[in-house]
């Protein structure tokens, strides 16, 4: 299941919504950006995974839930607008609070997408119904223009082409050149009489 799908079945009315697991370390581990950050400050990379989640998924009706090792006596729960960011406790590993939540989620209805390259804790959401995607796809996904910028884009550039304003476009690139040739209506010829 991906993000489309349960966007329609939230529309259906068939899941009460969506919620995005985030394993928060595996995602800075995996990411070269986030990698890089880390190298500098641990609490830098955070921060900006942080906002990077909020930034894409401001607008979505998703519970985003970003979920962290912590060394705290008890868990640690915050919120930073619409992201839900979790420290788990000292001896408890962010694994398992994943888990926990898939199992929260499923039980209340709600489908679960994990994203994680950890093999252990994909597989254990998998047991509770949910899905997971990799790092990467993350990173795809808050590096992605917005839809509606993509699809502006992407019109904009039929509409140079159609009208022969793209310089970077050849004609020998498309197999059937598409042309847009209007025919001409005939005037009804009606004789008075």
């Amino acid at each position: 299941m991906d993000l489309q799908h349960c966007r329609q079945l939230f529309r259906w009315g068939t899941i009460m919504g969506c919620d995005i697991l985030v394993d928060g370390y595996n995602v800075i581990k995996k990411n070269l950006m986030f990698q890089n950050l880390e190298i500098k400050n641990l609490a830098l990379a955070r921060d900006t995974l942080i906002r990077q989640l909020k930034n894409r998924y401001r607008q979505t009706p998703y519970q985003v839930i970003v979920v962290f090792d912590g060394n705290g006596t008890r868990e640690q729960v915050d919120h930073d607008e619409h992201v839900r960011i979790i420290f788990s406790r000292h001896g408890q590993t962010a694994d398992s609070v994943i888990v926990r939540l898939a199992a929260e989620a499923r039980n209340a209805g709600r489908e679960v997408i994990l994203y994680s390259d950890d093999e252990e804790v994909k597989q254990n959401v998998v047991e509770q119904g949910g899905t997971f995607l990799t790092t990467r796809q993350l990173a795809a996904r808050l590096n992605a223009a917005p839809s509606d910028v993509a699809m502006r884009s992407e019109h904009r550039q039929m509409m140079r082409r159609i009208y022969g304003i793209d310089p970077s476009y050849k004609p020998d690139d498309d197999l059937e050149p598409s042309r847009h040739v209007r025919k001409k209506k005939k005037k009804s010829s009606r004789r008075s009489r």
